[in-house]
């Protein structure tokens, strides 16, 4: 395994003004966007029954739990700035830690910041009735205030990422209140509980297709590790935000998805983009579709507001080990945040807003991003065999069935979408190793 040269300067520091409040925010906030509102409907319909759709959400955010414990773990052990970047680090070596920021840096953050925002200025556009033009317009505008914000200011971006997260899952809880306190759907409507409907798919396949859309529906829980360098007391609070985050969020799906029902038949649901116009219709009558519209806002911008604060963090981790841009881990002496690294994600979102082809560059990149998530809690047995920080008062419990469990999740995850999409996954995977000259060059330029 290779190792990092040592860095003669001391390394510029980022302030430590993050609590719990706003670490939960970052887990709940990333993971809960628009497929919350997509996914319980698709769901649903394949499954064709009530029981195994709870069945489904309540096994994933299990699963999910026993992947953010071991993720609590590896947060109090390297408490630093660059999540899975730097556990992979530790754990395997620089070279692969790079192809990981390398993977984020060129396609993965950008790509999902310019999905997000192309999305909540799509649902903008329905209510404001704006041109194509004017719709990339405020898809740009909106990632460029959301990164002012985090470059002007860690506490202020924090504070905005809290507000909208308490926000979105407010006005979930409403949703569940204002449907059942005025009676707007019908307990019926989950009977038969067990029994599936007519022309249900098949269940194997169900399960393990609504497995999947599960998993990614609950994607970037792991996202708040990349901020640990500016989370007080981050080996105690990472791993308590994690697992309070992953289980809002489970209890939000499971929420949405009874009330979804609660609204809407089984048998009357059609598509994604039905189900809820229909749903929006029963609670808020013909305005329904608008009301909606702004609340998968709030909840998409929400989302975006805890990628941009995570994501730059990892390019600014690279920088500071001399496999990035030097001038990346520079800190502003004045908002004391990693401006230029901010400032990069937005320059590279914006581009794939204007070129509008970031939905099938992203589908080339979550095998491989599955790859690393995998082989970053495979990690904790590579380090619990090194016997690192002997010390160390945080381990995850159950452990190594909890690991385990979340291995399997994810080895599954692989399996499926290798054999549906193996053309796409060789691709990201080789476009991902075609980083080693890249590496090559940082190191052999600035070390």
């Amino acid at each position: 395994m290779d190792t990092v040269e040592t860095v003669r300067e001391p390394r510029p520091e980022l302030k430590r003004e993050l609590g719990l409040g706003s670490a939960v925010a970052a887990v709940a906030g990333e993971a809960i966007g628009v497929g919350i509102f997509l996914t319980p409907a698709a769901m649903a319909k394949s499954l064709g029954s009530p029981f195994w759709l709870l069945v489904v959400w309540l096994a994933v955010g299990a699963i999910t739990v026993s992947g953010a414990l071991c993720f609590g773990e590896l947060a109090a052990r390297f408490p630093r700035s660059g999540g899975s970047y730097i556990y992979l680090q530790e754990t395997y070596g620089p070279r692969t830690a790079f192809l990981y920021g390398w993977m984020c840096l060129l396609v993965l953050d950008p790509g999902l910041t310019a999905a997000l925002a192309t999305g909540a200025a799509a649902y903008a556009a329905y209510i404001f009735h704006w041109s194509p033009l004017v719709d990339k317009v405020a898809a740009i505008s909106c990632i460029w205030f959301l990164c002012l914000l985090n470059a002007l200011s860690t506490r202020m971006s924090a504070g905005f990422l809290r507000s909208t997260t308490w926000l979105k899952l407010g006005v979930l809880a409403l949703l569940t209140v204002w449907a059942i306190v005025f009676h707007l759907g019908a307990w019926s409507n989950f009977v038969p509980f067990v029994a599936r409907h007519a022309g249900s798919a098949p269940l194997a396949p169900a399960l393990a297709g609504g497995a999947v859309a599960a998993f990614f529906s609950f994607g970037g829980w792991w996202d708040v590790s990349k901020i640990a360098g500016e989370v007080r007391n981050p080996a105690a609070t990472l791993p308590r935000a994690l697992l309070l985050g992953v289980l809002f969020v489970t209890a939000a799906y499971v929420l949405v998805s009874v009330v979804f029902v609660y609204l809407v038949p089984l048998d009357k649901v059609t598509s994604d983009e039905t189900f809820v116009a229909q749903a929006g219709k029963v609670l808020f009558g013909p305005a329904g579709a608008v009301i909606l519209s702004v609340i998968v806002i709030v909840c998409v911008v929400g989302s975006m507001a805890a990628l941009i604060i995570s994501a730059p963090r990892v390019y600014f981790a690279m920088a500071q080990d001399r496999v990035f841009l030097p001038a990346v881990a520079h800190v502003s002496p004045k908002f004391g945040t990693p401006a230029l690294a901010i400032a990069i994600l937005g320059g590279v979102s914006s581009l794939l807003v204007v070129l509008g082809t970031f939905q099938q560059i992203i589908s080339y990149f979550v095998f491989a991003a599955v790859l690393f998530l995998g082989l970053t809690v495979a990690g904790l047995f590579v380090l619990r065999r090194r016997r690192q920080n002997p010390s160390l008062n945080v381990l995850t419990p159950g452990y190594p069935f909890t690991p385990l469990v979340f291995l399997a999740l994810v080895l599954l995850l692989l399996i499926l979408m290798a054999g549906r999409s193996p053309v796409e996954a060789l691709l990201g995977v080789a476009v991902i190793l075609a980083g080693l000259p890249v590496y090559k060059i940082f190191r052999w330029k600035l070390v």
